[in-house]
C-alpha cells in the first residue's frame, strides 16, 4: 500500500522537475526563436511560451510551498531548520524574478505580432525586453538550481 506522504513527496519531486524542466525548456526556445529575427515566429513561439509558463510553472509554484510543507510537518522537520529558511527565501527570490519574466514574455509576443503584422524588423522596445528577460533569468535559474541542491542535500546551516 502507498503510503499518503509518498504521494507528497512525489508531487513535491514533480513539482521540482516542473519548474526547472519548464524554465529550461523556455528559455531554450526562446533564445532560439530570437535568433532566427523573425517576427512570425518570435511572435509564434512566446505565445506558446505564455501558455506554457501559466499552465505548468505557475501550476508547479503553487504546489511546491504546498507539498514542501506537508513534508516537512510530516517528516519532523521544522520549518525553522537552516536549509529550509534558505529553500524559502530563494523561492521568494526566483518569484521575484519570474512574475516579471511572465509579463515581459507577454510583451515580447505583442510586440513581435506587431512587427510580423507591419513587416518590420524587432523594435528596440523588443530588444530592450529581451535583454531584461535574460537578465531576469539567469539568476532566477541559478537560483532555482541552488534551492534544488538544499533539497537534495539538506545541508545543516546554522541561524
Amino acid at each position: 500500500m502507498i503510503d499518503w506522504i509518498d504521494v507528497v513527496r512525489l508531487l513535491h519531486v514533480l513539482g521540482a522537475c516542473v519548474l526547472i524542466g519548464t524554465g529550461a525548456g523556455i528559455a531554450f526556445f526562446m533564445v532560439m526563436a530570437h535568433r532566427t529575427k523573425d517576427p512570425a515566429s518570435i511572435a509564434h513561439t512566446a505565445a506558446i511560451v505564455v501558455i506554457a509558463d501559466m499552465l505548468f510553472t505557475a501550476t508547479a509554484a503553487i504546489a511546491q510551498p504546498i507539498t514542501g510543507i506537508i513534508l516537512a510537518q510530516n517528516l519532523g522537520w521544522s520549518l525553522l531548520e537552516g536549509w529550509i529558511v534558505a529553500s524559502l527565501a530563494l523561492y521568494v527570490f526566483i518569484g521575484f524574478f519570474w512574475l516579471p519574466v511572465v509579463a515581459i514574455q507577454a510583451k515580447m509576443r505583442d510586440e513581435a505580432r506587431a512587427s510580423a503584422r507591419s513587416g518590420v524588423p524587432l523594435t528596440s522596445r523588443y530588444q530592450r525586453l529581451f535583454r531584461i528577460w535574460v537578465a531576469c533569468g539567469i539568476p532566477a535559474f541559478l537560483a532555482i538550481v541552488a534551492l534544488l541542491w538544499l533539497m537534495i542535500t539538506r545541508p545543516v546551516i546554522a541561524l
